[in-house]
């Protein structure tokens, strides 16, 4: 079922000349996709990003996903299979705790955020972290949702930061779940950016801009 037990799959899109204290961004595909999917971001992030893409840990056709890679069973609503959520967030703390070690030289400010699933395991992995008093990267959250989940507390909201995108009329993962993440995650304290497009379940250009002018501003915060 996992394509590796020890660690996640990558891609990497790095500038020329990578320069030390650049920016990072780590991103998680959707489901049924695969790590080279974001990879085409890349090119609309501030100038000299460097860009991680892992690859989900379970394959999707089992589960009715195509031939790409998932990174939890999605069962209902905001529920998702505990076990396989569980094992997708230990790698991945896994390969953040090593991020530095992937990189060309050393890193500055990180942002981990994706799209769909890739964006729902971005936002569980920081509230995670979060509940043991830890202070997570900022978080893009691109057509997700806020998982209800035993394993992902909302005890440390308050140390989240988030662009939240989400498409209005989005089939996939229903706007409205999107805007009950969001009133959750601002009761708890979190900081959280919401930008709305028209579109349905995609990354919509404007999206995109929003999204890099608030990571900007957070470079700015040190």
């Amino acid at each position: 079922m996992t394509q590796d037990p020890q660690d996640l799959l990558f891609e990497t899109a790095f500038p020329p000349q990578p320069r030390e204290g650049a920016p990072v961004a780590v991103l998680l595909h959707g489901r049924g996709a695969d790590r080279y999917d974001l990879l085409e971001l890349a090119r609309n992030l501030p100038q000299g990003t460097l860009v991680v893409t892992p690859q989900a840990p379970f394959s999707g056709t089992e589960w009715g996903y195509g031939g790409g890679w998932a990174w939890y069973r999605y069962l209902a609503g905001d529920r998702v299979e505990t076990e396989t959520l569980v094992h997708s967030l230990d790698l991945l703390d896994r390969f953040m705790d090593t991020l530095a070690e992937r990189l060309p030289v050393p890193p500055g400010p990180v942002f981990l955020g994706g799209f769909s699933q890739g964006g729902t395991m971005s936002l569980a992995w920081a509230l995670r972290r979060a509940a043991r008093g830890e202070t997570p990267p900022p978080i893009l959250n691109l057509s997700g949702f806020l998982v209800d989940d035993v394993e992902v507390s909302r005890e440390g909201a308050s140390r989240i930061r988030i662009f939240w995108g989400h498409g209005i009329q989005d089939p996939a993962i229903p706007h409205a779940l999107g805007r009950k993440g969001r009133v959750a995650l601002e009761l708890g304290g979190a900081q959280v950016v919401a930008m709305d497009h028209r579109g349905g379940h995609w990354v919509d250009p404007e999206e995109m801009a929003a999204a890099v002018r608030w990571m900007e501003e957070r470079m700015k915060d040190g």
